[in-house]
């Protein structure tokens, strides 16, 4: 019976990449504490160096919440189709009324 696939979560990863930048321990006897491949751990720790730039491009406050807000164009388009609609209801109110 073949042996079920490991997955990782990006905190486990991340805690045996630091263990292998620190460099107290020999990269087998980190893979031997945390019971993973030694190349494995190499890749990770290869991943978390190429990655670190990364955490300080741009300012802090413009990460993720920058490229979550729409750009002013659409919403300029925005309200200029709800102005449209809010005048033709007008319209059909006075009709009705």
């Amino acid at each position: 019976m073949p042996r079920a696939r490991r997955r990782f979560d990006a905190k486990f990863k991340s805690r045996v990449a630091l263990e292998a930048i620190r460099g107290l321990k020999a990269i087998s006897e980190i893979a031997r504490q945390f019971k993973v491949h030694p190349n494995q751990v190499t890749l990770w720790k290869k991943q978390l160096l190429e990655g670190a730039e990364a955490v300080f491009e741009g300012s802090s406050s413009s990460g993720k919440k920058a490229e979550d807000e729409p750009e002013a164009a659409e919403l300029y388009e925005q309200i200029g189709r709800m102005k449209v609609e809010l005048e033709w209801l007008k319209k059909k109110v006075a009709e009705n009324s």
